[in-house]
């Protein structure tokens, strides 16, 4: 199981950073926040199929094609866990490696989303509550163990959702048989 979790975590972990640094480099490049989510999550859930696949390959080849559902899910949350903590230390490396650090990335994330809120036609009133959060996060963000679980909650729940279907879908002997 541990070669099965490895070789699957890493390529999961490999995929989500290489997105992410792509990412960051237009970031970089163009200097605006990618404000689009669903391409964030589509990215975490393309990587993350890396646990689908995990859990058939350790059932085809070590379990003659057959898995309960929380040994699938055992080694699906191992996997996603490996890609999240990838993922988490690849945020934090280039976090790191900015010279204004989080207090940059921050300052034009809450640029952004205040914008958003005034091209919504949102009230003085409800921006200035925004900005009221946005300052106690930024405040957060500066603290590397929070900013580090921040960025795990990102992508973790995200890896176990996928695998508790993919526990589930491939505990049937019949789907996708070896």
């Amino acid at each position: 199981m541990r070669k099965v979790t490895l070789t699957f975590g890493l390529l999961a972990g490999a995929i989500v950073s290489a997105f992410m640094v792509i990412a960051l480099a237009l970031y970089e490049k163009t200097g605006t926040i990618f404000n689009n989510m669903l391409v964030g999550y589509a990215t975490m859930v393309i990587a993350l199929s890396m646990i689908f696949f995990g859990i058939k390959s350790y059932r085809d080849n070590y379990q003659n094609g057959a898995i309960r559902f929380w040994k699938g899910f055992q080694l699906g949350l191992l996997i996603a866990l490996i890609a999240s903590l990838m993922y988490a230390i690849t945020w934090e490396a280039y976090i790191q490696t900015r010279p204004a650090g989080a207090a940059s990335f921050m300052d034009k994330y809450v640029d952004s989303q205040i914008n958003k809120m005034k091209e919504k036609g949102a009230s003085s009133a409800e921006i200035d509550q925004m900005v009221k959060r946005m300052d106690t996060m930024k405040e957060m963000y500066k603290n590397p163990v929070i900013r580090f679980g921040m960025t795990l909650m990102e992508i973790l729940p995200v890896g176990i959702i996928i695998t508790l279907i993919s526990a589930a879908v491939l505990r049937k002997k019949e789907l996708l048989p070896a």
